[in-house]
């Protein structure tokens, strides 16, 4: 690839045009020196917020030669991201910045969820190695798009989950593996979120937007309409059109764990339920514009070698909890401390429950004792840097390289992971679909996952994927 070509032209160049003798380079740059024929060159696109990550321990030994993002001025994280690195080029339109940063080998993708799907394929399809924040994708036609591109191009991707790369997840996958609770048929997972208002009519007012704020392009592929301060910057997460709600937000983090350990494939189907006491509270307070303040989702999936059942996944959130298996003590927290979030995966002859990034699981089996598993990490280490680096390492070492083997959330595992993860959202939205006065979506959606189809409610099918403005096409 033209980076990796980069790469080496400079270390080969500075090796012959020295045409006497090599310098080590903990002579020229002291202990922990990285040469510049070594470093990466990355841009960051949202460069506040969760986009604050560029600041991190992990970028410190790469070249941050660009920021981008749509409001320069409008938030703490941005101005702290654009004094840490004031010799970075600074860009509003992300478009812009891949057309002049023609070197860049690397960039990360931190905005709203309804642009990850944009950008990410624009820098892939430029040979650009891609960070995404979770979840991946907007909607299930764009991670099976971004799936391709990777592929297509040969780049290193990895999305920001950073709990794939928690070794609470390994365990669990170890204890499933060694079949110590058996045959596995039923997973709960649950979350404490939203934190965010949602469930409520979208506002129609516009006011007047801050004057650096580049309204149009945090739009992107969204409909437009006014800017309203409920849309940025912070709590799209509630509205469809720009967020995927508390599943989205979350269900990546939590899911991982049972995902990848039982090795799950497509599901068969998904259905759901949401909060509300009788019909006229709940059109009066729950509207298609976004998701619920709270619901539970079920998904099925056909039996694989690691569960030896079908087995059933059980999602909630707003607050939901799962009742409490026979073999977990009562004074014992379900998940993490407090209830807030976990996951439960019930075999025939035990339970293993976790917290959110697969933390601190343990491991119940009736008559014996309760098999703890500490994921304190080693100080100043963190989950978030563990995971940036296994990213920056694949990075220098390319495509189906050893390095890259080690990736815990690459888009090839990541895509088909954002898909599971986003059924719920696409029967949400079914669920309020009506015609005349009638509820016609409230059924259980088979899925076709190879041709990502829903077979049996046809309506269903325009939540795959979305419409997109114009020149906002994948």
């Amino acid at each position: 690839m033209k980076n990796n070509s980069r790469r080496k032209f400079i270390k080969k160049t500075s090796i012959l045009g020295s045409g006497i003798f090599i310098v080590p380079r903990n002579v020229l740059g002291g202990v922990g020196y990285v040469p510049p024929s070594d470093q990466l060159l990355i841009a960051s696109i949202g460069s506040g917020g969760k986009g604050g990550d560029i600041r991190n321990k992990w970028a410190s030994k790469e070249r941050v030669v660009a920021l981008c993002d749509v409001h320069p001025d409008g938030s703490h994280g941005v101005l702290k991201s654009r004094k840490k690195y004031p010799n970075a080029n600074f860009y509003i339109d992300y478009r812009e910045m891949l057309d002049k940063e023609s070197g860049l080998d690397a960039v990360t993708i931190s905005t709203p969820d309804h642009t990850h799907g944009v950008i990410g394929n624009d820098a892939m399809n430029r040979g650009i190695h891609v960070y995404i924040q979770k979840p991946l994708t907007h909607n299930i036609e764009e991670a099976r798009i971004l799936t391709k591109t990777a592929k297509r191009n040969k780049v290193v991707t990895q999305m920001g989950n950073q709990g794939g790369s928690s070794s609470g997840v390994t365990k669990i996958k170890e204890w499933v593996d060694k079949k110590l609770i058996g045959k596995i048929s039923k997973v709960y997972s649950w979350t404490n979120r939203p934190v965010w208002p949602q469930g409520f009519q979208m506002p129609k007012v516009s006011e007047e937007k801050p004057d650096n704020l580049n309204w149009d392009l945090w739009l992107g592929p969204a409909q437009y309409r006014g800017y309203r301060p409920e849309f940025h910057p912070f709590n799209w997460r509630g509205w469809w059109d720009y967020g995927t709600g508390a599943l989205g937000d979350m269900g990546c983090h939590i899911l991982d764990a049972p995902y990848k350990a039982l090795e799950l494939g497509y599901p068969k189907d998904v259905e759901c339920s949401v909060a509300n006491i009788y019909e006229k509270i709940w059109t009066a307070n729950y509207y298609p514009e976004g998701p619920p303040a709270a619901s539970l989702i079920t998904l099925h999936f056909d039996k694989t070698s690691k569960t030896r059942s079908d087995v059933e996944l059980i999602w909630m959130d707003g607050g939901l909890i799962p009742p409490r298996p026979e073999v977990i003590p009562a004074e014992d927290y379900l998940g993490e401390k407090g209830n807030t979030n976990g996951v439960i995966i019930i075999g025939d002859k035990g339970v293993i429950s976790c917290g959110v990034y697969g933390l601190n699981p343990k491991l119940y089996r009736k008559g014996q004792e309760t098999i703890h598993f500490d994921t304190d990490l080693p100080y100043k280490q963190s989950l978030d840097y563990i995971h940036h680096m296994e990213w920056i390492n694949a990075c220098k070492g390319g495509y189906g390289s050893d390095a890259y083997k080690k990736l815990t959330a690459p888009i090839e595992y990541s895509g088909p992971f954002t898909e599971i993860v986003l059924m719920g959202n696409l029967a949400l939205r079914s669920y309020m679909l009506k015609k005349g006065k009638e509820f016609i979506g409230r059924k259980k959606l088979l899925w076709d996952g190879e041709n990502t189809r829903i077979t049996n409610f046809e309506p269903a099918n325009q939540f795959v994927g979305r419409d997109r403005r114009k020149g906002w096409d994948l």
